[in-house]
């Protein structure tokens, strides 16, 4: 038999959805893959019953939805600063998976450079490698994960096609600040670099922190690629409903790399969610405002158990230092934990390309009753993983 495609050699299955597995076969509280276990909103769910009658079950226009695309526009021109074209500037994804992947593919040919901070959502590697891409890593560097000015320059000086930026990011919570971003597209314009903006956790931020779209500054909209879902903002993260805006020179790449990744989106998804797109500012700050919530109980339970930990400024998720139990394998430590006290986690070094071996990330999009019921889990862990142990 001859050798399977190479492409994929150089990373493993997704450690995430591993570990959700794992969660599973144990029956821990999974706080491992992020996905909420509460309703969307009630709006949403009203609008899928009445589409399942309606004629909305064959295809829609492979870039998406006539409607869905006119309110995501009129949602998003505001916040990123541009009145955008919803037949000039959308592309319709499933998911912001496929939303990165297609971003990748539209910018990047074989052997072109990509930046990408480490740490990083585990996709970004996959993606560039199999664009056939090389990834510059670029750290952040802890415990607030700020980059360091001459570390990225000379990234850039290393002549890449693109950089991808997470903000808020996945797994740290860093929201990268004005002053940051406006030094990252003032390297994007210097290099003639593209940018590819993940920003699925636009709104959830945590004060006084804010989230600023980096297409929104000057010269940026051009050489910008902002990719997002609705899956975090409006807890559907199983109805894969992602997007591209861009500009129309770009969109009328990824259109063609989309139209043959996947067709199309989900057609009676997309029209049952037009009403969340049409929700107010309200929405957005209750969403905030129940995540602050969350991440204050769920905090404020390791603190008084004493384990260590990040403070997310954004996103939901939180990293914990697990030192003090003197495992040499993080991946291990997560199985254990699965196992032994009942509560998923994901191995920190799946987020790094340093070696990275002491930390794990949780996530708290859970119901109140969900989390308090890891934390009293969670209150064995010494006992049951004892300082030492193998």
């Amino acid at each position: 038999m001859q050798k399977l495609s190479e492409r994929t050699a150089g990373f493993t299955d997704s450690v995430i959805r591993r570990m959700t597995r794992i969660s599973s076969q144990y029956g821990a509280v999974n706080l491992s893959q992020g996905f909420p276990d509460f309703e969307p909103p009630k709006e949403i769910l009203n609008r899928l019953k009445e589409v399942t009658e309606g004629d909305f079950h064959q295809y829609s226009i492979t870039w998406g939805a006539q409607n869905f695309r006119e309110a995501l526009a009129e949602k998003q021109s505001g916040p990123m600063g541009h009145e955008i074209d919803p037949d000039k500037e959308i592309v319709v994804t499933c998911g912001s998976t496929e939303a990165m992947m297609a971003a990748m593919m539209t910018v990047a040919n074989p052997g072109d450079k990509v930046i990408v901070f480490s740490p990083f959502y585990e996709n970004y590697g996959a993606d560039a490698l199999l664009s056939g891409a090389e990834p510059i890593y670029v750290p952040l560097h802890p415990p607030l994960f700020h980059f360091d000015r001459d570390e990225l320059e000379a990234a850039f000086q290393k002549q890449p096609k693109a950089l991808i930026l997470c903000n808020p990011s996945n797994p740290c919570g860093k929201v990268f600040t004005l002053e940051e971003l406006t030094f990252i597209a003032e390297l994007a314009i210097k290099y003639d670099v593209y940018v590819i903006a993940d920003e699925v956790y636009e709104h959830i931020v945590y004060e006084p922190h804010r989230h600023t779209y980096i297409a929104s500054l000057p010269g940026m909209w051009e050489r910008t690629i902002s990719c997002s879902s609705l899956s975090k903002t409006y807890s559907i993260t199983g109805w894969r409903l992602g997007y591209i805006i861009a500009s129309p020179e770009i969109i009328d790449v990824a259109r063609k790399v989309h139209d043959f990744l996947t067709v199309g989106a989900a057609a009676p998804l997309q029209e049952a969610v037009i009403p969340g797109l049409k929700f107010g500012p309200d929405y957005y700050e209750s969403l905030r405002l129940k995540y602050t919530k969350k991440r204050e109980l769920f905090l404020n339970g390791l603190d008084d158990l004493g384990l260590v930990h990040t403070v997310p400024e954004g996103a939901y998720y939180v990293l914990m230092d697990i030192r003090e139990f003197h495992y040499d394998s993080d991946l291990e430590f997560c199985e254990v934990l699965a196992r032994e006290v009942g509560v998923g986690a994901v191995p920190g070094s799946s987020f790094f390309k340093e070696p990275v071996n002491h930390l794990i990330r949780f996530h708290f999009a859970k119901k109140d009753a969900t989390l308090k019921e890891a934390l009293d889990r969670l209150s064995q862990i010494r006992k049951k993983m004892p300082a030492g142990s193998r």
